[in-house]
């Protein structure tokens, strides 16, 4: 007679012993849809959010996309409004300012300790990153675009070689894209410079540098992110100076 065992403590090396991988529950499955949808701007900013309709969206019953809608109000990503339903939530100013404090903060930290002991694979990564990032930027593809500049953030948060940074830094990185998309066709290319001048920065083991380019980055983007909201043109920040070369004299043979 065979004894299946699925307690904590059962020894995986015991005969009849099975591990039985469960599916991803369905209410997690819209969850994860839903959040991507919203981060992306499928679902706006400020829409009035319909159950009936969201399900027919993912083809699946109302009762796991009114479970996702409460887990999501719970996290700040949707408003529920009793007698009106939910709404995506629109962030106010300070949410932004304090998000990306915090973000400058834990990454500044992260890309200092990355430039401590930078690794060759993970810099040449990086570089590979930049430019399939800038690339994408070039052809409009903005959704990949973001999407890089967060696999391109993770990596250095991950080469400080600090657990907590790490993280840390995964609970912002969602609201972080969040709040970066709508800035990131303006704020696109004058990134990807600093993303370029960054990894060098870290290549170079240079660990003030580093961590001061990423905190100047992280303001650029708040800036950026303020000056969209108020309805002016987001201003690109300017070039770092460099040091004029010395002009060679002449000489007559």
């Amino acid at each position: 007679m065979t004894t299946i065992s699925a307690g904590p403590d059962a020894n995986s090396d015991s005969p009849g012993v099975r591990h039985v991988k469960r599916p991803t529950p369905l209410r997690e499955s819209v969850y994860e849809a839903l959040t991507e949808m919203i981060i992306d701007g499928t679902l706006e900013r400020g829409r009035h959010l319909v159950e009936v309709e969201l399900a027919g969206i993912l083809g699946v019953s109302r009762q796991p996309v009114r479970e996702a809608l409460q887990r999501l109000n719970n996290e700040g990503w949707v408003d529920l409004r009793p007698g009106f339903g939910a709404m995506v939530h629109v962030p106010a100013e300070d949410e932004v300012d304090q998000l990306l404090a915090a973000r400058a903060a834990l990454e500044s930290e992260s890309a200092r300790l990355a430039a401590r002991n930078p690794d060759k694979e993970a810099v040449a990564k990086l570089r590979e990153l930049c430019k399939i990032g800038a690339n994408l930027q070039e052809t409009g593809d903005i959704d990949g675009a973001v999407r890089t500049n967060a696999e391109l953030h993770g990596l250095i948060t991950e080469m400080s070689g600090n657990r907590f940074l790490v993280d840390f830094a995964g609970q912002v990185d969602r609201r972080v894209r969040w709040y970066y998309t709508p800035v990131a066709p303006v704020r696109g290319a004058a990134s990807w410079r600093e993303h370029t001048r960054l990894v060098k920065a870290i290549a170079d083991g240079d660990e003030d540098k580093a961590a001061q380019i990423m905190r100047e980055h992280t303001e650029h983007t708040r800036k950026a992110y303020r000056d969209l909201q108020a309805g002016a043109e987001p201003a690109e920040p300017p070039a770092p100076e460099k040091k004029p070369t010395p002009r060679r004299r002449r000489t007559t043979n």
